[in-house]
């Protein structure tokens, strides 16, 4: 119950180290709109995931480059059969999925990428079910540049930046944050700038447009780039070769300031036990002030910058006001600072004591290090000899490149917040969000992923526009400066969603088959529907419907008003039956489910095939047939009705005990279904008719005469003239159930009724 209303949706995260697959779910816009309240009216779709929906695998897509025909079944079908335990099989025709690649597969020659996708769409396409209309939309290689949009998108939508503006001002009109990811092959950032760098680096912003569901477009103007090759197993490989290049070639060991002391590893970083090796080899030497200067050179701060200001590798990026731009760093801000160093507690972070740490830590021998591992996954021995390099880098990467304040060191000016948003912002504050910077993994237990970002601009694009005003699509692309606000850039990315219901001849990838969903929204509640709908419903209604119900039945209790009750509606349906009844031969009277209930609730006399009414018109008996039945004479014969024995409807059934024979029933229309406790088909239905005959002998050509002329005259039919007697009984029988008569000579005639 209830899945109708949902939405649901695929994205799977193909990186450098691994593949990881996300589902999303959201109520859909149609059904969100009824009942929603002001505020919900005006806020992005409520996106919800589960740990349980999402999975990872190693290694990543970016492996399968010279073997493509295996990415399929070697990789992507577990992530597919997880995905598949979750989705309503109904629903996944109308679940779109996406495979978005990123840094490992940016490494890749072109030829190697192009070859992956179409295998990829290909595969998916043939093996499932989910909804997939554009390859080049849905499975592609992602730029750093829309990654890091995506993920700021996800951070302001799960601290609450986009619906509560009035709560996250930071100063100068400021309520966004800065989004900082660094993976394994790359590092992202995206950002709103002030109102005056907004101004001046105009140019190099993103127009970003989303929409709320009262239909409203919100748009934001946003500064996204990336670093290809800053992330830290790039970094890593660069900073070795850099390593040896101090070194002459012939050396077999290199000191190693980023590796714990006693460490000792290959160039690629396996552990070395032998004594002496064949390869060159590092040797931990544990300086990890040495390892920050050796790693700093990485950051390619001397490079030229051709658009001032640069921050890293001489790219260009908008001056940062750390006055109102707060960052959340994820993915390795995260494990860096608090994997094997600890801090899972630290409500901010401050510099000083991570610094502290970190040169604790990378001190020790390691044979004292390795000693204290748990099976914990971040203090494995492989994260363990890796840690110190990848502290030195992130400090690098964030203070000196980025430029963020060294909190616990530097003093950072306080932001201009107008005491009303001083209160508001409490919780953020505990938080450290107010902070310069603060590493996260997960916000109101929700992991905060780029992906996340990519599904919630797929569903406000399934919102539709208000007025139907299709000028501001949702989706992001150039900021184009001086243009009217409704043109859209050549390099605009559509949301790859479609605001008409699903069903439409318009509906782009939906299905077809909704339009009922629409129409049974309430059948579709389930309990947290129910809770939906009661916070919207004022609870003085709610509470007048009971106290009116419990007054019904206090009125009802006494037995005698509920039969007075009863009797005047059964007046009105008679009458009803008799005036503007249709009937078809004989059929059954449907007993309406208020009928149903004045019966369970009046009593009332009922029967177990329902209640039938022979109601008949002259020439309709020819056209109307019953099946065969058993006979049900006390005695076995053969009976004939007067139409041409050689009829194939002439001859009847031979048998002892049950109802009477089934050629007289078929003829004369007087057979009526009933249930037998023995004898008719199974000893399920029998038919009654309008004698029971005995010894062998009946008048039954003269029964059928009258019936075919008569039929709707009252007949009565004497008991004198028959041999064994017959009992004659009405033709308009208000009931299927036997007479239980008994039979002999003497019984007078029924009275009609």
């Amino acid at each position: 119950m209830g899945s109708k209303k949902w939405r649901w949706g695929v994205i799977l995260d193909a990186g450098s180290s691994g593949t990881r697959l996300h589902i999303y779910r959201w109520k859909d816009p149609e059904k969100a709109l009824k009942g929603a309240s002001e505020e919900e009216l005006a806020s992005l779709p409520k996106l919800m995931t589960e740990k349980k929906w999402t999975k990872k695998i190693r290694p990543g897509v970016s492996t399968f480059g010279k073997k493509v025909d295996q990415v399929g079944p070697d990789h992507l079908q577990s992530l597919i059969d997880h995905a598949l335990q979750y989705i309503p099989y109904d629903k996944i025709p109308d679940t779109p999925i996406f495979l978005m690649a990123t840094a490992g597969m940016r490494l890749l020659p072109t030829v190697q990428q192009t070859a992956l996708t179409r295998e990829i769409c290909y595969y998916l396409r043939s093996n499932t079910q989910f909804s997939l209309p554009d390859c080049d939309m849905h499975i592609q290689v992602i730029k750093g540049e829309t990654e890091g949009l995506y993920g700021w998108i996800a951070s302001n939508y799960l601290l609450g930046g986009f619906d509560n503006p009035d709560q996250h001002q930071h100063g100068k009109g400021h309520h966004t944050y800065g989004f900082l990811d660094m993976g394994g092959a790359s590092a992202q950032i995206a950002f709103a700038p002030n109102a005056t760098e907004a101004e001046k680096h105009a140019d190099d912003l993103k127009l970003l447009r989303l929409r709320t569901l009262d239909g409203s477009p919100v748009e934001y103007k946003l500064f996204t780039t990336t670093w290809l090759g800053f992330g830290v197993n790039q970094a890593r490989q660069s900073y070795v070769e850099s390593l040896a290049d101090l070194y002459p070639p012939s050396s077999s060991e290199l000191p190693d300031p980023c590796l714990p002391r006693g460490l000792r590893t290959t160039l690629d970083g396996v552990p070395v036990t032998t004594p002496k090796p064949k390869n060159t080899i590092l040797i931990g030497t544990g300086h990890f002030d040495e390892c920050l200067k050796k790693t700093y050179p990485l950051l390619g701060k001397d490079k030229p910058c051709h658009d001032n200001p640069c921050l890293i590798d001489g790219q260009h990026v908008p001056a940062i006001d750390f006055d109102v731009n707060h960052f959340i760093g994820v993915s390795e801000y995260w494990h860096t600072t608090h994997g094997v160093f600890g801090g899972k507690d630290d409500k901010a972070y401050d510099f000083a004591t991570y610094q502290k740490r970190v040169k604790d830590y990378c001190s020790q021998d390691w044979s004292s290090i390795s000693a204290n591992f748990n099976p914990k996954k971040e203090h494995d021995p492989k994260n363990g000899q890796e840690a110190c390099f990848k502290a030195s880098w992130l400090i690098n990467v964030l203070h000196d490149g980025i430029g963020v304040p060294r909190i616990g060191l530097e003093d950072l000016p306080q932001a201009n917040l107008s005491k009303g948003a001083q209160g508001a912002l409490e919780q953020a504050k505990g938080k450290g969000f107010l902070e310069p910077f603060q590493p996260v993994d997960k916000i109101n237990d929700i992991e905060v992923s780029w992906t996340l970002g990519k599904m919630v601009l797929y569903a406000a694009g399934q919102i539709p526009p208000e007025s139907g005003d299709d000028r501001f699509p949702v989706g992001f692309g150039s900021n184009l400066v001086g243009a009217n606000t409704a043109t859209i850039p050549d390099d605009f990315q559509f949301a790859g969603s479609s605001w008409r219901p699903i069903g439409s001849s318009n509906g782009g990838n939906v299905t077809a088959g909704h339009g009922s969903d629409w129409e049974n929204d309430d059948w579709d509640m389930d309990a947290e529907d129910i809770l939906d709908r009661a916070k919207t419903r004022s609870t003085t209604g709610f509470f007048l419907f009971l106290a009116g119900l419990a007054l019904v039945m206090w009125w009802f209790r006494k037995r005698e008003r509920r039969m007075r009750v009863y009797s005047r509606f059964q007046s009105f349906a008679r009458r009803r039956r008799s005036h503007g009844g249709k009937y078809n031969g004989m059929h059954s009277v449907n007993r309406s489910p208020l009928t149903k209930l004045t019966t369970k609730l009046f009593g009332g006399r009922t029967s177990s095939g329902g209640s039938y009414e022979r109601v008949m018109e002259e020439g309709e008996l020819d056209r109307f047939e019953l099946g065969d039945v058993a006979s049900s004479s006390s005695g076995s014969g053969e009976f004939f009705s007067d139409e041409d024995s050689s009829s194939d409807h002439s001859r009847g059934s031979k048998g002892s005990g049950g109802a009477a024979g089934s050629m007289f029933g078929r003829s004369s229309g007087l057979a009526t279904p009933t249930a037998a406790s023995g004898g008719g088909i199974g000893g399920g239905y029998g038919f009654e008719t309008v004698g029971t005959v005995g010894g062998g002998m009946s008048a039954l050509n003269r029964s059928g005469l009258v019936v075919r002329t008569d039929s709707r005259e009252r007949l009565s039919l004497p008991l004198s003239g028959g041999v064994g007697g017959v009992t004659g009984r009405r033709s308009r029988a208000g009931s299927p159930t036997r007479m239980k008569s008994p039979l002999g000579g003497g019984i007078s005639p029924m009275d009609e009724r």
